[in-house]
């Protein structure tokens, strides 16, 4: 068993796992910039290391100061939370040559899902369906581009192979845009993930963002967790979140949950995962995996009962899946709100010090933050502070309990889009369910 576990992450992610590991008996270090002396995980881990200046470059995403601390701690294992390094197979690598257990996916699975071709291909063979697309990278011959496009149908999104959080990506309705849409996605690729690999896609008008959550160990076992309803988001940034997803049918449901977990015995998947789709007219569509914990987890925890963080930890040590599928069962519907520190409309980011802050309470309520009364938010880092998760007996008990409990949460000294998420759940056509991504656009006038 792992008997000290090194956070490299912060905020409510860190302090969410050091939470886990205390329930475990684990002994936890927590490390952080100087920006972070004061963050609630720091204060209360066994070990707290700083690793360098505010800026991500020299502290959380420094790997060689991560492996040091690692090292000066004696920790046996180090758990990544999700961003920053999570899905860097580069530092999976370094961390178990090290010495240490990665708390998550072998480096191997990690390149290979955080390539997007790479990852299509490889659904593609195990049986999971993907948008019909170029079938891997775009060449430079404008020609054959053109081609495959036509063979596509139009309008056709080109996509960053190495793309993530809305960037890398563009829409385009006729032939005659193509070549310099393909061109401009090149050199956006290029110079926000230094790759500049792209690949093209049918694209969906009215899609919804639906994910399977998967768990896997060592042993050759698997099971899914039933799915989540992402598409309430904000140029491809997700704001609510909800399991299970409106409208999927238990046999919907059954039929990607297995070929998800067929796909997790062909590839020899270990830890937690996330199989992202686009369902539209009722059926799914594979776009990425993401092979880490996610933001969202807490509204499958809350309909399965399952803490997959302490899964993730449990494999990570050996140890055996603690449920098989047909142990798995979702009760009730669970929302989860992400809060953050910008302004509800212009979007901008808004540091400052909490003067007041008050948490929402009740049956069926969780909030999942580091915040407190005079936290300083650094201008360094995400603006999520915060997750505020209910849970109902069915989706219009959620509903009314996300709306009680957003009306009594207080965060004041900064704002927050708190007032945001109000309007959203007071929307006719949210609270109708089955909204698909540009809903939320759509509603804002954007």
């Amino acid at each position: 068993m792992i008997k000290k576990v090194l956070i490299a992450n912060r905020g409510e992610i860190a302090l969410r796992v050091m939470r886990c590991c205390r329930d475990l008996g684990i002994s936890t270090v927590a490390v952080y910039s100087t920006a972070d002396r004061d963050l609630k995980h720091v204060r209360l881990a066994d070990e707290a290391v700083c690793i360098g200046p505010p800026p991500a470059q020299q502290s959380y995403l420094n790997v060689p100061a991560l492996i040091a601390a690692a090292e000066i701690t004696n920790s046996d294992a180090i758990h990544p939370g999700y961003g920053f390094l999570s899905e860097n197979a580069d530092f999976a690598e370094r961390v178990e040559s090290s010495g240490f257990v990665f708390i998550g996916p072998t480096a191997q699975l990690i390149r290979v899902m955080g390539d997007k071709v790479a990852a299509i291909r490889a659904m593609r063979e195990v049986g999971v369906p993907c948008v019909p697309g170029s079938d891997g990278p775009l060449g430079n011959n404008d020609a054959t581009n053109l081609k495959v496009a036509e063979q596509i149908g139009y309008p056709i999104i080109v996509k960053a192979s190495g793309g993530g959080g809305g960037r890398g990506m563009r829409v385009v309705e006729r032939a005659e845009d193509l070549v310099e849409s393909i061109k401009l996605t090149k050199a956006e690729a290029k110079a926000a993930f230094n790759n500049d690999v792209v690949y093209m896609e049918k694209f969906l008008g009215t899609p919804r963002h639906i994910e399977i959550q998967v768990l896997a160990d060592t042993h050759g076992n698997a099971i899914h967790l039933g799915e989540r309803d992402c598409s309430m988001q904000r140029r491809h940034q997700k704001v609510v979140e909800e399991a299970p997803a409106p409208g999927i049918t238990e046999e919907q449901r059954a039929r990607i949950g297995k070929l998800c977990v067929d796909a997790c015995h062909r590839l020899s998947y270990r830890g937690a995962g996330t199989f992202e789709f686009l369902y539209q007219d009722g059926e799914f569509y594979f776009i990425e995996m993401n092979t880490r914990v996610q933001v969202e987890h807490p509204v499958t925890e809350m309909v399965t009962g399952v803490d997959i963080i302490r899964q993730q930890i449990m494999v990570a040590s050996g140890e055996k899946l603690g449920y098989t599928q047909d142990q798995i069962q979702l009760r009730g519907h669970a929302f989860e709100c992400r809060i953050n520190a910008e302004d509800p409309k212009s979007f901008l980011p808004s540091p400052g010090t909490i003067t007041q802050y008050h948490a929402p309470g009740g049956l069926g309520v969780r909030v999942d933050t580091h915040i407190y009364n005079g936290y300083r938010v650094p201008p360094n880092y995400d603006s999520m502070i915060g997750k505020l998760i209910v849970m109902g007996n069915d989706r219009d008990r959620a509903i009314a309990r996300m709306r009680g409990a957003l009306s009594e949460i207080v965060i004041d000294g900064i704002k927050t889009n708190i007032p945001l998420q109000r309007d959203i759940f007071d929307d006719d056509g949210f609270q109708a369910g089955g909204a698909n991504i540009h809903y939320l656009e759509k509603m804002l006038g954007l």
